[in-house]
């Protein structure tokens, strides 16, 4: 699949993604890329980040793969459920998946709704990659792994990348960008 051929959804985590940040580089050099907006990126409401995930994927015109980082690799899988619901899990084709957090980093977060701190585990209704560094402050390599187990997501280990944001320098990125395209190119 070409980034042409797609709606690449861009899904931010915690604090979002500020304009060094790798996703925010990727929104200005893809045209089919897109950063799906939350209304509160500190304080917001699940059930609001939630809608506004899916008001993105009902209004994407073509096949679409996601592209989160951090607590927005989770806010993707509380979103299926809902998405489910209406009928739109057809439409999505794959997700990378950087960095996301464990539980404990979560609950760790002060403002964030509690109801975002549990985790689904039910396996991603599409194909996925699980980026994750082997020293990132908010998931240790085992929990980023078991969480690939159950999300039915390859894992690729990034080594000691930190975060993979722009406070471990990866603003860039050009080796995610890569396997992005890898990653993009293999989808159907």
């Amino acid at each position: 699949m070409k980034s042409s051929e797609t709606d690449i959804l861009v899904i931010a985590g915690y604090e979002g993604s500020g304009p060094d940040h790798w996703q925010s580089r990727l929104v200005a050099k893809l045209l089919s890329a897109r950063l799906v907006v939350q209304e509160d990126w500190l304080n917001g409401q699940l059930d609001v980040a939630v809608d506004a995930l899916v008001k993105a994927v009902a209004a994407a015109t073509k096949p679409i793969v996601f592209v989160a980082h951090s607590a927005g690799c989770e806010l993707i899988a509380h979103a299926i459920p809902k998405l489910k619901e209406q009928g739109l899990t057809d439409r999505l084709k794959g997700g990378f998946l950087v960095a996301p957090p464990s539980e404990k980093s979560l609950a760790d977060l002060k403002n964030i709704d509690p109801e975002f701190k549990h985790i689904p585990r039910d396996p991603l209704p599409f194909p996925s990659l699980l980026i994750a560094s082997s020293n990132d402050p908010f998931a240790t390599m085992e929990e980023s792994a078991d969480l690939a187990l159950a999300w039915g997501a390859e894992l690729v280990e990034a080594g000691p990348q930190g975060h993979l944001n722009s406070e471990s320098g990866h603003g860039p990125w050009p080796e995610g960008l890569m396997r992005f395209a890898g990653f993009l190119s293999r989808l159907k």
